[in-house]
């Protein structure tokens, strides 16, 4: 694989020349014909073994700017404000049960309260991707949190199944709008050494969520005369903060030399739908690609996580404390499992990484499902590092693929796209549990055969992931600058995107020097925003 040591950082080109001579303009597929590529799948998995250094290094090489980004990305969301957005999903997993005797319907039904949610977050990624890459990540940002705090409010005051649903279905809308923005906000600006890392630690902001959401389900369901409800009340909290916190970050460097460029080269609204006619004549397959293998992700996630909580309750008779701390020791894994691999993935490269988790989480499975005593807390610990290790390469995996000027829809779209396709998952697995009973509890509650259902069914999808990822390209180490968009280079005409590219480098140098301290909010004026 094609790999660039400095690739990542804000390199300018003040000659103002496309830098088309360089091979990490492109994949290293670029130009094979499809023989050529089908027969350098296996051969393009020899590991990469790019020298990376120390992760403690790694970490000191961000500047303020830097942690500013990532960390509103990590706490707000493949968006991220990733902890309260997962922690907002998992409040219905969570809640399952209570949601069912509530609105006297069964467990099948209330999970389609999480189907509504992945079906219509395509929607929401395509309506604020596209906003978020033509208008800046920072207002698309906040309007989705204030959509969450309204959200979230009203599902606890939701009074019969069909307000329930509709609170949900709009909440998906929402939801959908933010991984691709917080992938782009956390990841665009910072040095190529480090995304591997950061990727890493970004998308286990989704397990943290689980962590939070998880905790805050012993402390406020139940425990007060409102039942269920006060757990979604307190959810509406947090994101207050998130609106102020981004509402004094600026945009990214990445996305304010693009503007920057569609500026100098005809108009901002012109240029822009020039590159959206490129990207799609360019990248139309990837497109495809991409949601397939988000697909096959997706199905990994919730496929052994939603009806989890159900198959330790129902199935394996563990009361709320052990069914709580299986769950948070299982997100340690994954928060462990997804920092780990993404940084080993900067090394060895990002389809090896994926298939070599998917491998041993497949081996996993029967002490993940069939282990009915306490030994089960380390299955479920190793299950989701590999689940979640795989995922920690998907955030600098997709912004790698993904053309430039449409960052943020593109890994936005394919990730929401993937969860449309996956969005049955735990119905469907409720559904044919249901066909396998077992002996009711004595008090007459009925068990079925969850752990069979989750084993098989995360067997193909651990299969599926496989096959996807081994016959799909890979970019490693790409540079997201301007300068090196080959989209921009073709939409802009040769000579605007010089023009553009001078422009940009006067502004950057006005930068630098205001930025000497490595803080990078300083000489905000210089970019005109």
């Amino acid at each position: 694989m094609a790999t660039d040591g400095n690739a990542g950082h804000m390199s300018h080109p003040h000659s103002g020349e496309y830098l088309a001579d360089e091979s990490n303009v492109y994949p290293p597929h670029h130009g094979m014909s499809a023989g050529r590529y089908l027969a350098t799948r296996v051969s393009s998995l020899k590991p990469a073994m790019t020298k990376a250094p120390n992760p403690i290094k790694l970490l000191r090489m961000l500047n303020r700017h830097h942690w500013g980004f990532f960390s509103i990305a990590f706490l707000g969301w493949y968006p991220l404000p990733q902890t309260w957005d997962a922690f907002d999903f998992f409040t219905v997993s969570l809640t399952a049960h209570d949601l069912a005797e509530t609105f006297d319907k069964s467990i099948a039904d209330i999970t389609w309260g999480i189907t509504l949610v992945l079906m219509l977050r395509s929607v929401g990624s395509i309506l604020f991707g596209i906003a978020a890459d033509r208008y800046g990540r920072k207002w698309p940002f906040i309007i989705n949190n204030v959509l969450f705090i309204v959200l979230e409010l009203g599902t606890g005051f939701t009074q019969t199944y069909g307000q329930f649903l509709a609170c949900r279905a709009l909440f998906g809308i929402a939801m959908g709008g933010l991984y691709g923005n917080a992938a782009a906000t956390a990841l665009e600006d910072l040095p190529n050494e480090a995304r591997g890392l950061l990727s890493g630690m970004l998308q286990q902001g989704y397990a943290f969520g689980y962590l939070l959401a998880a905790a805050f389900a012993r402390a406020l369901v139940n425990t007060t005369p409102h039942g269920w409800r006060p757990l979604f009340w307190f959810g509406a909290g947090p994101p207050v903060i998130f609106i102020i916190w981004r509402f004094f970050l600026p945009e990214t460097n990445t996305y304010i030399a693009h503007q920057e460029l569609r500026r100098a080269s005809g108009g901002v609204h012109k240029t822009f739908m020039k590159e959206g006619q490129v990207a799609l004549k360019r990248h139309w397959l990837l497109l495809v690609y991409l949601v397939l293998l988000m697909a096959g992700f997706n199905f990994m996630s919730h496929g052994s996580q939603d009806l989890y909580p159900t198959l330790l309750q129902n199935q394996f008779n563990f009361n709320a404390d052990m069914v709580t701390v299986t769950q948070v020791v299982a997100n340690l894994g994954a928060m462990t499992g997804g920092t780990v691999v993404g940084f080993c993935s900067q090394i060895f490269g990002r389809r090896i990484s994926i298939i070599v988790m998917c491998i041993i989480g497949g081996a996993l499975l029967y002490p993940y499902t069939f282990v009915s005593n306490e030994r089960i807390i380390a299955a479920a610990f190793f299950q989701q590092f590999c689940v979640q290790g795989a995922w920690g390469v998907i955030p600098v995996h997709l912004m790698e693929l993904s053309p430039g000027a449409f960052r943020t829809f593109v890994v936005g779209t394919a990730y929401q796209l993937g969860n449309l396709v996956s969005s049955a998952s735990s119905t469907i697995e409720a559904t044919i549990g249901e066909r396998f009973p077992l002996a009711p509890t004595a008090s007459g509650t009925k068990r079925y055969d969850y752990g069979t259902v989750i084993c098989i069914f995360m067997g193909c999808v651990y299969a599926y992931v496989i096959l996807l990822t081994l016959l799909g390209p890979e970019h490693l180490a790409r540079n997201m600058d301007v300068g090196h968009d080959a989209d921009a280079a073709e939409a802009t005409g040769n000579a605007n995107f010089a023009k553009g590219l001078d422009h940009d480098a006067h502004s950057h140098d006005a930068h630098d020097v205001s930025s000497v301290n490595g803080d990078a909010e300083k000489g905000r004026a210089s970019h005109g925003q």
